[in-house]
């Protein structure tokens, strides 16, 4: 790179830096955030529990209700469960609702995932909450809607909350401060390959 090249870089790095430190300092709220994970591809739940992680690592306290899935073996739990105390972990779904193949057993745990979840909320040491395919059980009128909008709506000022699974309802997504939609573009299951330890769980 010449003297003239590296001069016009570092120009136009000066420029784009004033207007990147404007942007950031007009921004002055401070907030818990509403946060859904949704979409057709893989990663929502990956995502949470990487948010997870850098919580963990500023010392928050975090908590985790799991709606669907079952008492899975999961990579992530086993690794934040040396966490001890700092993670509250609640594994409260019996399964998809293939494998269960009851409906009022589903709506059962359901209901009772929601009333952890309010506890959860409750408490003041908690200040991220994982709410794991949550969207699943809307999607399939577990819970109601409205219910579930106006609670998750009327969270401390302070807590963070993320909800994950596919299909995300209108209502949710209008309530929430960030929504992200993982799309899928390639998927190895179509390839025949099998979920696999440390990837998928």
């Amino acid at each position: 790179m010449s003297d003239d090249e590296a001069a016009r870089h570092r120009a136009k790095m000066e420029k784009r830096k004033a207007v990147q430190d404007a942007e950031v300092a007009g921004k002055t709220i401070e907030k818990g955030l509403l946060i859904v994970h949704t979409g057709p591809g893989k990663g929502k739940s990956t995502a949470a529990f990487g948010l997870m992680l850098r919580a963990l690592g500023r010392g928050w306290r975090v908590g985790v209700v799991q709606y669907i899935k079952g008492a899975w073996e999961t990579g992530e739990r086993f690794a934040l469960e040396r966490f001890g105390d700092q993670v509250a972990w609640h594994t409260m779904g019996e399964g998809f609702t293939w494998e269960t193949q009851d409906r009022d057993r589903d709506v059962a745990a359901a209901r009772a995932a929601w009333a952890q979840t309010e506890a959860l909320m409750a408490d003041p040491t908690i200040r991220l909450l994982i709410l794991d395919e949550l969207n699943i059980a809307l999607r399939y009128d577990y819970l109601p809607l409205a219910e579930v909008v106006e609670g998750l709506s009327r969270r401390r000022p302070d807590l963070h909350v993320v909800v994950t699974g596919r299909n995300a309802k209108p209502a949710l997504i209008a309530a929430a401060d960030l929504v992200t939609e993982m799309g899928q573009i390639k998927h190895h299951f179509a390839a025949g390959v099998k979920a696999q330890e440390g990837i998928e769980f």
